[in-house]
C-alpha cells in the first residue's frame, strides 16, 4: 500500500471547567491539526471554549464541536438513559454553543465529533447514530462528521450525505468488530507513548486496525486521536508527528486548511 501524503492528528481539548483545567491545551495546539472542543455539558464552559477557539485560530488548527452526555461528574464517560430524540436535541444544542463561541472567536467550527460514552454508543446503536447525524445535518449540513471507524455513525453520516471522515485512536485497544475495548477491560489502553506511536503509524501506513486478538481490519484513516486528558498526550503527539514525518507523511487537517 502506498503511504498517504498526509493525515490529521486531533485531540479533545477545552475539557476543563471553571477554575479547573485538564491537559496542556496550549502545548497540544502546537502539534495537532484539529481540535475537538468540549461544548459545556461533559466539560468546558463559555470562557474555556472561547479561549480554546482563539488559541486554535492563532495556531492555524481546525476546530470542531465535541458534544457528549450532560455529565460533568462522570466526564461524559457514562451512558445516561436518554432517548434518541433527546440525544438529537442534546447534540444540536451543543453544536449551537460551539458554533456561537467559535464564530465569536473568529474561527468557526468545521466538523462535529462525539465524545466518550455517547461516541461509543453511536458506534453500536443505529438509532443513536442516526439521531446524532440528524442533529449535525439539521443545524448545519456543511459541517463534516468525524466518526469512529467501522461504527454505525460513520455509516449513517455517509448515507445522509454528510462529509464523513474516519477516526482511529493511537492510545486505545480495539475489539475484533472494530469497536473500542471498554475502558474497564484489559487491553483498553496503550499507556506507553512509544507503543501508541508505533500502533498509530502502522494504522496509517498499512491502512488497517489490528485488534487486541491480532485480527487485521482494513480501515480508511483520515484522523488519529490522542486523548488530551492523558498525562502522556503531549509526548505521544510530538513523537507521532516526528515518526510520521520520517515516513514522508505530513500532518494536515482532514477538513482542509482552516
Amino acid at each position: 500500500m502506498t503511504p498517504p501524503r498526509s493525515v490529521d492528528l486531533n485531540a479533545d481539548l477545552g475539557e476543563g471547567f471553571g477554575a479547573y483545567r485538564i491537559g496542556d491545551d496550549a502545548a497540544l495546539l502546537d502539534v495537532v491539526t484539529s481540535a475537538n472542543v468540549a461544548c459545556g455539558l461533559h466539560a468546558g464552559d463559555p470562557e474555556i471554549m472561547a479561549e480554546t477557539f482563539r488559541l486554535a485560530r492563532e495556531g492555524g488548527v481546525a476546530v470542531g464541536a465535541h458534544p457528549g452526555f450532560p455529565d460533568l461528574w462522570g466526564f461524559g464517560r457514562r451512558v445516561l438513559p436518554y432517548s434518541a430524540g433527546e440525544i438529537e436535541r442534546l447534540v444540536a444544542y451543543q453544536i449551537g454553543a460551539a458554533a456561537a463561541l467559535s464564530s465569536l472567536a473568529g474561527h468557526p467550527i468545521a466538523y462535529v465529533k462525539l465524545h466518550g460514552a455517547l461516541a461509543n454508543l453511536a458506534v453500536a446503536d443505529a438509532d443513536i447514530a442516526a439521531a446524532s447525524v440528524r442533529a449535525i445535518k439539521g443545524v448545519d449540513a456543511s459541517l463534516a462528521c468525524l466518526a469512529i471507524a467501522h461504527g454505525e455513525q460513520e455509516r449513517a453520516a455517509r448515507d445522509a450525505g454528510l462529509r464523513t471522515f474516519s477516526e482511529v485512536f493511537a492510545d486505545r485497544g480495539y475489539r475484533d468488530d472494530g469497536s473500542l475495548v471498554p475502558r474497564d477491560r484489559p487491553g483498553a489502553f496503550v499507556h506507553d507513548p512509544t507503543e501508541a506511536v508505533e500502533r498509530a503509524c502502522r494504522m496509517v501506513l498499512s491502512g488497517e486496525i489490528v485488534s487486541v486478538s491480532g485480527k487485521a481490519l482494513p480501515t480508511s484513516v483520515d484522523s488519529i486521536c490522542v486523548h488530551g486528558d492523558s498525562p502522556t498526550a503531549l509526548m505521544t503527539a510530538r513523537l507521532l508527528a516526528e515518526r510520521l514525518a520520517a515516513q514522508g507523511v505530513a500532518l494536515a487537517p482532514f477538513v482542509g486548511k482552516p
